[in-house]
């Protein structure tokens, strides 16, 4: 070993420059000792702390493992050899942790207490006794100021002899605190040595006791079990190679398809209309405020007379509407594409969904209208909704020839039990029934939308007049009927078509209208609807746009022939107004018939009730007593008219104005 620097004690008492230039060596060296030896500490307690941890991580490992059996893996049959196996290693781990455990006390006995015990005693001295030279020092340098401050003339033998008495003890007090001091450093340099190779033997030491009784432990006990362990993860990396070597050549089977799959709307196969179930993902609107919306995409699918919904990680789907009898249209929606509205047969439950694709959308509409018709609940479902595809197809396809339909040709309409039951009218169903071509000329043309052009409206707004429709009415002033009727009733209807009829007087050319209306729509996927206001008078009956409050057409009541709603969707009415042909040249105009057919929010039987009681106050107004007498028993409002029931649109209509509503169509 090297001979060490050290500090002379005989020249402790000199206090020379000399002298202090080598004691601020000393400690130099002594502090930058001090920093070096808590790095130290921190990084020998980082070890110590690491190996503790690693006593708890194993002992916790050692329990997770056997944990694994209690869960109840869905998938889990077949693990019996890996749950054994687990458990073997937890057994092995946790004789593990008790190795880990010894480990952590020898290094905190052997390495971390040592260097503590060095920074505490030797380091902490050194900063003490630096402490208390430096005080002595300061107090030997002022008694030697006070001396040489004694007079020179006058000198006071007993204040000269106090100061000498206090320099001689300040010196006597400095050469104590020096040579401690000096003894403390010298001792220093050696300590040092100690203090850094004591705690790494010991730190050794305690490694090498571990790796051999972890040696023993593993040799003796584990060389078969980790054998066969080996084994065991070769065959199933084995099986998993060739799992994945036969999932990349699906993958590259199914990545080899042209880019339409993955464009939306670029469907090449065609349109199913007959299906009964169906699923996949649309979207659905909510109401996030008064006036405001929010878009969701959710999994939706039919079960049974159900639409379910199922969000993303749920584990089950939930209802959320029955489709018996339900209707399903076409909507236009904030400006978005191939929306559609189910509605419940109450008409107090909608919801509007969104399909991704033109063939979903048209095949989510056919599905629910199948479902709709409870198809599902016969024996054969798909046969009959490809039965009932094929009819509405036969429906709207023209007829070149006046002949007579076949004996026992399908007519599904009256097929269904209790077929159409009529509202109101005072024309009786005919003996025989008549076929359709005697009720509707075949290939009549259809029209499906009221539409105002744009000068009438102009013309409406300015002046107030009514239109003329586009059905060979002529214009009447009109002005008078909202504010002199008796009766006064709005409803919110969709119309969704018209036609010709050859006759006026009987219900079964409404249902066979209604039918071919129907059917049409559904065979050239003409969904789209549009609300607007039927508003029902003792006069007539008004097609008002909810928005603009814009009359689209009105027919005076008396022209209103026959009226009726359908018994299994009651939300379906329609009425037969008659008009003069005066085409063929007669005096007076050939009297022509044609049918409107509308779908409303509440049931069809209240409109076709109301038509029915403004024709009775038609024919009472000609009676004064009859008149006083339907006033009598019928519930009036404050200005006279007749109270039915609660406005659809709202309001009660005051002077025939009604709110501005917009439709969720």
């Amino acid at each position: 070993m090297p001979a060490v620097h050290k500090l002379l004690l005989e020249e402790a008492l000199q206090d020379s420059p000399q002298t202090r230039s080598l004691l601020s060596v000393f400690e130099e060296d002594a502090g930058t000792l001090t920093d070096y030896s808590n790095q130290l500490l921190q990084t020998m307690q980082r070890v110590f702390g690491a190996q503790s941890e690693m006593g708890l991580a194993t002992k916790l490992l050692s329990k997770q493992l056997l944990e694994y059996e209690k869960q109840n893996f869905a998938l889990g049959k077949g693990d019996e050899e890996v749950i054994s196996t687990l458990q073997h290693f937890a057994k092995t781990v946790e004789e593990l942790n008790t190795l880990h455990s010894e480990l952590a006390a020898l290094i905190a006995d052997r390495m971390v207490f040592p260097m503590i015990q060095f920074r505490e005693k030797d380091l902490t001295e050194i900063s003490t006794l630096k402490e208390i030279f430096g005080i002595a020092t300061d107090e030997h340098e002022a008694a030697m100021v006070k001396y040489s401050r004694l007079p020179k003339k006058r000198e006071n033998e007993k204040t000269k002899a106090e100061v000498v008495n206090e320099v001689a003890y300040a010196r006597r007090k400095q050469h104590q605190a020096s040579m401690q001091y000096y003894c403390a450093l010298n001792a220093l340099q050696y300590r040092k040595r100690v203090a850094m190779l004591e705690p790494m033997l010991g730190y050794t030491r305690a490694q090498i006791n571990f790796f051999k009784k972890g040696m023993d432990l593993v040799t003796k006990k584990m060389d078969s079990f980790l054998s066969s362990v080996s084994c065991m993860t070769q065959s199933i990396q084995a099986q998993l190679d060739a799992e994945a070597e036969s999932m990349r050549f699906s993958q590259r089977e199914l990545l080899s398809v042209e880019d339409t799959v993955y464009m939306p709307d670029r469907d090449q196969d065609p349109v199913n209309r007959t299906l009964i179930q169906k699923a996949g993902y649309l979207n659905i609107r909510n109401k996030t405020g008064l006036v405001t919306t929010a878009w969701d995409r959710l999994y939706f699918f039919t079960q049974g007379g159900n639409l379910m919904c199922q969000p993303r990680g749920a584990v089950a789907g939930g209802m959320v509407m029955d489709l018996d009898n339900s209707s399903v249209m076409a909507v236009e929606c904030e400006d978005r594409r191939y929306c559609f509205q189910i509605t419940s047969p109450t008409g107090k439950a909608s919801i509007i969904l969104q399909a991704e694709s033109k063939k979903e959308y048209e095949e989510w509409i056919c599905t629910l209208n199948n479902i709709s018709r409870q198809i599902y609940l016969t024996d054969n479902p798909e046969a009959v909704a490809i039965r009932l595809n094929q009819t509405a197809i036969q429906a709207v396809t023209p007829i070149t020839s006046f002949e007579k339909r076949q004996e026992g040709s399908p007519n599904p309409d009256r097929a269904k039990p209790g077929g159409v039951v009529a509202s109101g009218g005072a024309a009786q169903k005919p003996a025989v029934a008549l076929e359709p071509e005697d009720l509707i000329v075949p290939g009549t043309p259809i029209q499906f939308d009221i539409v105002l052009p744009a000068s009438e409206f102009q013309d409406q707004n300015r002046a107030g007049g009514r239109r003329t429709n586009p059905f060979g009415e002529t214009e009447e002033d009109s002005s008078s009927d909202t504010d002199d009727s008796l009766l006064q009733q709005v409803f919110a209807v969709r119309f969704l078509g018209s036609m010709a009829v050859r006759s006026g007087h009987t219900q079964e050319v409404i249902y066979e209208a209604m039918r071919q209306v129907l059917a049409a729509r559904a065979i050239h996927n003409i969904f789209k609807t549009t609300e607007s206001h039927l508003m029902v008078t003792s006069n007539c009956l008004r097609l008002i746009d909810p928005q603009t409050q814009v009359t689209k057409i009105s027919f005076e009541l008396r022209e209103v022939t026959q009226f009726a709603a359908h018994q299994e969707n009651g939300r379906l009415m329609g009425f037969v107004v008659e008009g003069r042909d005066w085409s063929e040249g007669q005096e007076e105009g050939a009297p022509s018939f044609s049918a409107f057919v509308f779908e409303s929010n509440t049931e069809g039987e209240k409109i076709c009730y109301t038509i029915s009681l403004g024709k009775e106050i038609i024919e009472a107004k000609k009676d004064p007593e009859a008149l006083a007498q339907l006033m009598k028993s019928m519930p009036l409002t404050n200005d006279g008219k007749f109270l039915l029931l609660e406005s659809e649109s709202g309001d009660t209509s005051n002077d025939g104005a009604e709110e501005d509503l917009e439709s969720e169509a």
